[in-house]
């Protein structure tokens, strides 16, 4: 499932425009996926809090984008709230902006607490304290917009470690919805890649790339650690480089982690971020690929382009990146 927010996939914050809400909602083939979207068209008409669960990357903003372009408050504001480093003073600001609306009669919108566990004890009891249970709810006081939360952590555990309060939980997951990882799921994947391919090829005004069988084979091999977001940045290098065999070097190489490997851990030794990691990673492997092809070539670099079907001016640039710059000395035909 796939929308876009301020024209940004898996946008950081702000509000959500009004209009054309869906015009990226990608449809899932899989069973879990297919469920899950029947259990949002149940609920979204309602103002039941909704709590989604699930990893980093499964999409769970969009899933909340959506049941508020469903619901009936789908002309109010949508806020996103990130809540690590949340304190109680901006989360009464957020509340003020997604209550005021626009001020042309307007509902009120929905607000997506992202994240919901890093919310410190006293902003739980802040949002306690403006989102009252039962008769008192029209007070002028009161939090009357829906409430979409979302968590990569099992509440249950933070309740029973104290860094949750229990009377929240059961406040928030009215209904909760769990996103299945991609990795259980692989039948999404060829329709949200054609999604990331399309989306990629008109912003950078190329043509749409068609992947090769064993390109699409890997891809449906890979355990997607990273989820959505990783299948995305994989489907924009592609685009970028114009060479699928280099854009899945990395995967090619096993570089990425298991699933549950990531779930334990979202670095590697030494502190490094996963990030850094897998950059590293594809920059070893990027440079290993062009240097094999040089040799095979005898260091013709128009030819090695060629055979890396990358143009000769990106050639030349990667390997000025990779420090290769000054190793060539043939570029014969």
């Amino acid at each position: 499932m796939v929308t876009r927010s301020n024209g940004n996939l898996l946008s950081e914050g702000g509000l959500a425009p009004r209009g054309g809400m869906n015009q990226y909602f990608v449809p899932g083939a899989s069973p879990s996926m297919r469920a899950l979207e029947l259990s949002i068209a149940d609920i979204a008409p309602t103002d039941i809090p909704v709590l989604l669960v699930g990893e980093s990357g499964t999409g769970k903003e969009i899933i909340a984008l959506e049941i508020h372009r469903l619901s009936e408050r789908s002309n109010g504001a949508f806020v996103k709230c990130g809540c690590a480093g949340l304190t109680a003073e901006s989360l009464m600001a957020r509340l003020n902006c997604g209550d005021r609306g626009t001020g042309d009669g307007e509902t009120a919108g929905s607000l997506f607490l992202d994240e919901v566990s890093n919310l410190d004890l006293a902003s739980q009891s802040r949002l306690l304290d403006l989102w009252p249970d039962g008769a008192s709810v029209n007070s002028q006081n009161c939090v009357r917009l829906r409430i979409i939360s979302s968590t990569t952590r099992s509440l249950e555990h933070e309740m029973r470690s104290g860094r949750f309060r229990q009377e929240l939980y059961y406040r928030i997951s009215g209904v909760s919805l769990h996103l299945p990882p991609l990795r259980q799921r692989k039948e999404d994947i060829s329709g949200l890649l054609e999604f990331f391919l399309r989306k990629y090829a008109s912003l950078f005004g190329w043509p749409e790339p068609q992947l090769s069988s064993a390109t699409m084979d890997l891809l449906m091999r890979h355990s997607w650690p990273g989820n959505i977001r990783e299948l995305e940045n994989v489907a924009r290098k592609i685009v970028a480089l114009g060479n699928e065999q280099l854009a899945t070097s990395d995967l090619q190489n096993g570089s990425g982690l298991k699933g549950p490997e990531l779930a334990q851990s979202s670095s590697f030794g030494n502190g490094q971020s996963l990030k850094v990691a897998s950059r590293e990673a594809s920059r070893r492997a990027e440079r290993a690929m062009i240097l094999k092809q040089l040799e095979l070539t005898r260091w013709n670099r128009k030819k090695t382009a060629r055979d890396l079907q990358i143009s000769y001016k990106a050639l030349l640039y990667k390997l000025k990146q990779l420090g290769l710059d000054g190793s060539s000395n043939s570029d014969g035909q």
